[in-house]
């Protein structure tokens, strides 16, 4: 007999006698039966215990004694089971233990988390047991299967993985929305984004990407907002910005076609609607510039299943124009161009308008809203250095990024995507707090 499976592994050992090490998310069954819902990390599955089965293998006592084990198994008490692999339609997991033999390894006495219903506070404060729960394991792989695909995809794609500083001297965009700290007598930040380094890095190796956290102290209390958060930013040169948009299409689609091949099972947990994220990959994504998109919203803005508030040109979008733009379509949807006013200082404007910055957000449908956020650099050392200005920033605090306009200049273009708000979008779940294993809001800093 080999040794410890996974329950994810279950399937390619029908017939065989096996052992798994589990914990135990919930016991019933009367009698001379008892079922067992084993959780591994990998899946959730059920054992079946028959006490006949056990007295007929050990003898009436200890075969008694081992039943009697069973029946009094707590939740989350780890364990170690024994057991036949056999085929059950009936099971949502499609398979079943028989089982034959089970060590207890460790015990569980009055887990706070039962399978009634919990308020969100208390499960947020207990959220390092929350996350043995089946959705909250679904949502972790989730996470994990677009992790990789993350990988996978630069490393397709030619880019290196260049780690950005988490402090920084220098804010990469908003400066009211910074975590200062003391670094040795001198103010320093944690990073907002890895941007600003990945463009040095761009310069130096062509194709970037880094993948760690960030922070943002904004004040907000929204289901998609969090103070810590993962960013992936990419950073490419000799990209015009339609080109960097046909890469960013790229890359979404291969991250949820990822999802679908690789964690199926956690979809199918969370009841996502696969058929739905089968056509984000398989059609294209909308481009609207801003300025049509104010004029959509306002043309629909009178219908009876709208709810969001007038905009001029000018203004920026609310999650209310954000989800009815996307829903529009029905598709990712990117919204392109939009006003310098309200965007950050390295954009470059479109020719001819320098009102507008060739930038686009990815807005996701079904309410998920921005997920991913890119623009075309400012090359020209001047005009970057005037703008920097403009928006009140020290170009002293500057000077080695306005270096890469100094040596050797070249058209380049980044994005960059929010983790969390992938994972929320590409797991159907309500609320950001979810897609992090810990998260970090305006009010919540424990466990």
């Amino acid at each position: 007999m080999k040794e410890l499976i996974s329950i994810i592994d279950v399937p390619k050992h029908v017939g065989e006698t096996v052992k798994i090490g589990a914990w135990v998310a919930n016991k019933s069954g009367k009698g001379k039966i008892a079922f067992l819902q084993l959780r591994d990390g990998t899946a959730f599955f059920q054992a079946v215990a028959f006490k006949p089965n056990f007295i007929e293998k050990f003898g009436e006592e200890e075969g008694l004694e081992k039943f009697d084990i069973i029946k009094h198994l707590t939740q989350e008490t780890s364990v170690i089971v024994t057991g036949t692999v056999k085929e059950d339609e009936r099971s949502k997991f499609g398979y079943e233990l028989d089982l034959t033999d089970i060590e207890v390894v460790g015990e569980s006495n009055e887990f706070p988390i039962t399978p009634k219903e919990h308020g969100t506070d208390f499960l947020m404060d207990n959220r390092h047991l929350w996350l043995r729960s089946s959705k909250q394991q679904a949502i972790m792989q989730v996470r994990n299967a677009l992790t990789y695909a993350t990988y996978e995809f630069f490393q397709q794609n030619g880019f290196i993985k260049f780690d950005s500083p988490i402090l920084s001297g220098n804010a990469a965009e908003n400066t009211t929305d910074l975590f200062e700290t003391d670094y040795f007598g001198n103010p320093a930040y944690l990073s907002q984004s890895g941007q600003l380094y990945l463009e040095a890095g761009a310069m130096a190796f062509g194709r970037v990407f880094d993948f760690g956290p960030v922070f943002r102290a904004e004040k907000s209390k929204t289901r998609r907002h969090l103070t810590e958060f993962w960013m992936m930013d990419a950073e490419y040169t000799f990209f015009t910005h339609d080109e960097s948009l046909d890469l960013q299409e790229a890359y979404i689609k291969h991250l949820i076609k990822y999802v679908l091949d690789n964690a199926s099972y956690a979809l199918e947990t969370l009841e996502r609607d696969t058929s739905l994220l089968e056509k984000y990959v398989n059609e294209p994504f909308k481009r609207v510039s801003y300025d049509d998109a104010i004029d959509l919203l306002q043309k629909h803005e009178s219908d009876e299943d709208t709810d969001y508030e007038h905009l001029e040109h000018g203004d920026d979008f609310g999650s209310p124009h954000e989800t009815w733009i996307s829903n529009y379509y029905g598709v990712p949807t990117f919204i392109m161009n939009y006003p310098s006013s309200f965007k950050a200082f390295y954009m470059k404007p479109v020719p001819g308008n320098p009102e507008r910055v060739l930038c686009a957000d990815l807005l996701a449908p079904e309410g998920y809203g921005e997920i991913v956020g890119g623009s075309e650099r400012e090359t020209d050392y001047d005009v970057l250095t005037q703008k920097i200005i403009d928006f009140g920033l020290d170009p002293k605090d500057y000077d080695w990024y306005l270096d890469l306009r100094k040596y050797g200049s070249v058209p380049h273009a980044g994005f960059g995507l929010g983790l969390e708000r992938m994972v929320t979008f590409v797991a159907g779940t309500a609320h950001i707090r979810e897609a992090i294993p810990f998260p970090r809001m305006l009010h919540r800093i424990k466990p």
